[in-house]
């Protein structure tokens, strides 16, 4: 039966509405209305869409290749893949990795169901060519992605069938890496991976596993690389890498493993025994790093007040530039130099009023950069530093109404209401100040109801020299105040300190907890890191006798990371390729600590006792693993819903 139109419906529906008000309905006609309305509901609900079924699940399957899988003495540059449905690549050139690798880039297509992949390289004799797709084919509706899909096929006798699996994390916080290129180097001299492309390459995946399938036996060196230029081999000093220790020998051995069959999700049909073959190694843990070089340039410098500007660099530099103004005879009497708060910045403040009243500074700067050949070379600049006075006020009444205002001497204090115990009492000013001595700071302590003086330290800090440190322990629970009085401090050009005030409370004791975490198997200099949920240190400190101690924590969820401190000098280093210098190595408990207010905890760590690609808990990994098949949807109840969602309502009318 033909479906109504929805005009028909309106009509009808009028009518009826109409005959209803004109006339006293009878028995004979409410039975064909009822007749009517039945039908109309049954036409409504054939108009909803029709079941699609069970949701395709299935990655596409390869139904034949030109050559064949694995075929022996091919002697033509283009493969074909047959698969049983439309298939897509993504992004081919990224994930596609051919090896041996090649010079010229390949033409790799989807074209319907097949995929087609042109080599423009020579064959090269006697050589096992792997295409290794990665996950990057999926199906074209679905998108249900052909996990770890590879080709192989021989251009001699036999094809080589060894492999070599691993993982590979950053050296510095044990991410998983994905999409790092890992590479094996017949030669086994320390500059192949410097000068030669590599023999055989895979990638990582999204949890930073690698297989280097297809191999020959014989012995390698195992390198892994973040190739920037894309040449296969370690050429810029920027690009991350990692370096295995030993000399790698792929070998098989034949395994037994039980299959289970199922008859259905809760009964074992039966279990078999099947023999495989088991490729080693197989647990290969390389750790990417970056060597501790930049290219060294200078920036574009600023000059943001008359009296201070700023020479920025793209990298921290150990060597101070030296300054000479062009217009004066040399001297560097004229500046006092601060480092910015990212070490690649330096700030001058310009001491000498002859010189920051100037409305452009001519400079020459000279200062080490480094050259095509990434060589730190001497360089000079000339530097022209303009700054830009403010309008005057457009008439002389307004010059002379205008009242001028005290500009102070602009500081922080860093307390202020409550403190923790282990926080240092610091100030820092807006610009440099003339010499100061503890006494201009009154700091004092509340003892029953009387405040009493407080001793401290003051210290300048070494790097930052606007600040200063009010140096002492705190008592839990003490209350202090700190005082400055009016024109107690003046800067170098002249302003003076408005009076402050303020009163801080230290927090009590039971308001902490301790952390003794005891360290087993680790021997040489060591520290520990706390971390919270971001990854981020919150603490630090040195390992003791096998202890690594916290005191007088906030209550809180911390994750813990110990590093072998080989040079001592409390700071995680990285590797250096040329010195066959690994990078620091960094362990990480598998598990958080809670600790509570007023609570000690103890526990015991031993670092090697868990895979270290196992170690880092998953709570603060950033790269977590992906699910390479989306969610289904069901098709069939999504359809049970929309034809219930189009029923008929017999007191409000017909919806569609």
């Amino acid at each position: 039966m033909r479906p109504v139109s929805p005009d028909f419906h309106t009509f009808a529906g009028n009518n009826a509405m109409r005959y209803k008000t004109q006339h006293t309905p009878n028995l004979f006609t409410l039975c064909i209305s009822a007749g009517i309305y039945a039908w109309l509901s049954v036409s409504c609900a054939s108009m909803a869409s029709p079941n699609g079924g069970p949701y395709d699940e299935l990655p596409p399957r390869v139904i034949s290749s030109t050559p064949r899988n694995g075929e022996t003495l091919v002697t033509g540059r283009r493969i074909e893949i047959l698969f049983d449905e439309l298939i897509q690549i993504e992004q081919p050139s990224e994930n596609v990795i051919i090896t041996p690798p090649q010079q010229n880039m390949p033409e790799i297509l989807a074209i319907g169901k097949r995929i087609r992949v042109e080599l423009k390289d020579t064959l090269i004799p006697d050589v096992t060519y792997t295409i290794d797709f990665t996950n990057s084919v999926a199906d074209n509706n679905e998108k249900n992605v052909l996990e770890n899909f590879s080709f192989a096929f021989s251009t001699g006798e036999n094809l080589d069938s060894l492999e070599v699996s691993g993982i590979v994390l950053n050296a510095a916080n044990l991410e998983p890496m994905p999409n790092v290129m890992v590479g094996l180097h017949r030669d086994l001299a320390d500059s192949a991976f410097t000068t030669t492309p590599f023999f055989r390459t895979s990638k990582t995946n999204d949890r930073g596993r690698f297989t280097i399938r297809n191999i020959a036996g014989g012995s390698y060196r195992l390198f892994a690389l973040n190739d920037v230029n894309r040449d296969y081999m370690f050429d810029q000093p920027g690009e991350d890498i990692a370096f295995h220790d030993s000399i790698v020998t792929p070998t098989f051995e034949l395994r037994m493993r039980q299959d289970t069959v199922w008859k259905d999700s809760l009964t074992i049909d039966t279990v078999h025994t099947v023999g495989y073959t088991h490729f080693m190694p197989d647990g290969v843990t390389l750790r990417l790093f970056r060597e501790a070089f930049q290219r060294q340039y200078m920036l574009r410098p600023e000059r943001t007040e008359k009296h201070l500007f700023t020479l920025n660099f793209n990298a921290p530099t150990d060597t101070l530039p030296s300054l000479a103004l062009t217009d004066d005879p040399p001297r560097d009497d004229w500046y006092l130099v601060q480092r910015g708060e990212n070490a690649a910045s330096l700030r001058y403040w310009i001491t000498d009023s002859t010189v920051y009243n100037r409305d452009t500074l001519h400079l020459q700067v000279s200062y080490l950069r480094s050259d095509s050949l990434n060589i730190l070379r001497p360089q000079t600049d000339t530097v022209h530093l303009t700054m830009r006075r403010q309008a005057a006020p457009r008439s002389r009444r307004a010059r002379a109404d205008a009242p001028e205002a005290i500009q102070f001497l602009s500081m922080q204090i860093s307390a202020s209401g409550q403190m923790e115990v282990f926080d240092t009492l610091s100030v820092t000013f807006a610009e440099p100040v003339l010499p100061l001595d503890s006494s201009v700071f009154v700091l004092e302590e509340k003892q029953d109801t009387l405040w009493q003086p407080a001793s401290f330290a003051l210290r300048q800090d070494s790097v930052n020299f606007l600040k200063y440190y009010l140096m002492r322990p705190f008592d839990y629970d003490g209350q202090f105040r700190l005082t400055i009085d009016s024109t107690r401090i003046f800067s170098i050009y002249g302003k003076w300190n408005n009076a402050a005030q303020t009163a801080f409370q230290v927090k009590p004791k039971d308001s902490y907890g301790d952390l003794y975490l005891h360290i087993e198997g680790i021997d040489g200099a060591s520290f520990v890191e706390l971390l919270n949920s971001s990854d981020e240190p919150v603490r630090k400190v040195k390992v003791r006798e096998g202890w690594a101690v916290f005191t007088s924590l906030k209550p809180d969820k911390y994750y813990a990371r110990l590093i072998e401190d080989a040079n001592d000098n409390n700071a995680w280093d990285t590797g250096n390729y040329a010195e066959q210098c690994q990078p620091e190595a960094v362990w990480y408990a598998p598990r958080f600590y809670e600790v509570p207010a007023n609570f000690e905890i103890e526990e015991d760590w031993s670092p090697r006792s868990t895979p270290v690609e196992r170690q880092k808990p998953l709570d603060i990994t950033k790269n977590k693993p992906k699910d390479v098949t989306k969610k289904k949807r069901d098709y069939r109840q999504e359809g049970q819903q929309q034809s219930g969602s189009r029923s008929s309502n017999p007191f409000g009318g017909i919806s569609f």
